[in-house]
């Protein structure tokens, strides 16, 4: 073993009271997403701005899965200086011995196996006893451990596994050198109600708890990823695996930026607080974006583009007193930008700020008749641009002349 893998701080559970580490898959299990895949150059403009954001564990894929794949986790592991570096592998020596050699140039390594535990996946996917998973388990621990600084497990498709059996095979994985224990809700299949009565039920029932910690990796069929997430956390997860926008396997994983603002946003709530810039949240959404060419959903909470947009003359006006009365957060938090966005809902307010910003001065008795003028252009067209506006006062401006150059005649 290397001796600089010897007494890693990041496997120190102490530091993490009071807050949570944020482990993105995004190069793992959200490239894995038909139509999310990414070259090595894509994945290196990712790593970079991941470092950047301040994400602790970045998994930079799955070392075993092709030759790029290895390439591009061993490039990011030599260049990235400040986080975690994690390679994900089955628990087989080729899988293990393909993600320790990828790590080799890691600041700091960590190797995540995963092996499934749940009674459906036990029969029909691995053909295995109980104590045959526990078996493979404790061997692919023990073989990893002397190749990376951490060792993660994760039960696949833990949340529906017997607990009594999932507890016994954490409580292996703890013997065998494992300082991170994910209990993965792999087919998103869970509730808030129940993930926190899991984490509850392995905070105590597992033994050596105190010389790992928790993590949850939720994904979104039912739409609970995040809600989930935020549950194990409130229940004792210190650690939460997650994707910028969401991306992932099927309906994706539980998104980031919502979990980190859902944090931030609630601290008072949650007690707890993560390392991230907030403020590099939104351009890291959309560098995403550009290396996989899928567009960032306009409704999506935290990044979308609506998610600080007003269109409707209630919220405009609103907006227009006081911020809080329709933002629970700072776009400038995120890296985004209110935008009272003019369509066939906005009222006078908006418009005539609109107005003031284009430098124009506008009585009463112009806002009026711009007002009307507006309202038609916008049941033609689902936003009113500046560029429309200025048409719109050069026109009144026109006629005004015009009007005046007939009294006088």
């Amino acid at each position: 073993m290397n001796p600089a893998h010897q007494g890693s701080t990041h496997g120190d559970v102490e530091s993490d009271v009071g807050r949570v580490r944020i482990f993105d898959t995004t190069l793992r299990d959200g490239e894995q997403a038909p139509g999310f895949s990414m070259d090595r150059r894509a994945k290196m403009r990712m790593a970079h701005a991941l470092e950047d954001l301040g994400v602790d564990i970045i998994e930079a894929g799955f070392p075993q899965a092709s030759p790029d794949d290895f390439a591009a986790v061993a490039e990011i592991a030599r260049t990235l200086k400040a986080p975690t570096v994690a390679a994900l592998a089955r628990c087989q020596a080729g899988d293990i011995d393909a993600a320790g050699k990828a790590l080799e140039g890691a600041r700091h390594s960590r190797i995540h196996l995963f092996l499934s535990t749940s009674p459906l996946h036990r029969e029909h996917k691995l053909g295995k006893s109980k104590q045959q998973v526990i078996d493979i388990a404790a061997e692919a621990i023990y073989r990893a451990k002397a190749l990376a600084h951490e060792v993660e497990f994760s039960a696949e498709d833990a949340l529906r596994t017997e607990p009594d059996y999932l507890a016994e095979i954490f409580s292996v994985a703890v013997e065998a050198g494992a300082t991170v224990l994910n209990a993965p809700d792999t087919v998103g299949y869970t509730t808030p109600a129940e993930i926190i009565e899991m984490f509850r039920y392995l905070r105590a029932n597992v033994r050596g708890v105190d010389k790992a910690i928790f993590s949850a990796h939720c994904h979104d069929d039912l739409g609970m990823a995040v809600a989930n997430s935020l549950a194990a956390i409130s229940a004792g997860a210190r650690q939460v695996e997650c994707t910028i926008n969401g991306i992932g396997e099927r309906a994706g994983n539980a998104a980031l930026e919502e979990i980190v603002m859902a944090l931030h946003t609630r601290r008072p709530l949650f007690k707890l607080d993560t390392g991230i810039v907030t403020q590099h949240l939104y351009p890291t959404s959309r560098l995403l974006a550009e290396v996989t060419g899928q567009a960032v959903p306009r409704n999506k909470a935290i990044v979308g583009d609506n998610a600080f947009a007003h269109e409707s003359g209630i919220h405009q006006h609103g907006m227009l007193k006081h911020r809080g009365t329709y933002e629970i957060m700072s776009p400038q938090d995120v890296g985004a930008k209110t935008s009272l966005v003019l369509g066939k809902h906005s009222g006078r307010h908006a418009l005539r700020q609109r107005l003031v910003e284009l430098d124009y001065d506008i009585d009463e008795t112009t806002l009026d008749t711009v007002f009307e003028r507006f309202k038609a252009v916008a049941d033609r067209q689902r936003s009113v641009t500046n560029d429309d506006l200025v048409a719109l006062m050069g026109a009144y401006e026109a006629d005004n002349e015009t009007a005046a150059v007939a009294v006088q005649s």
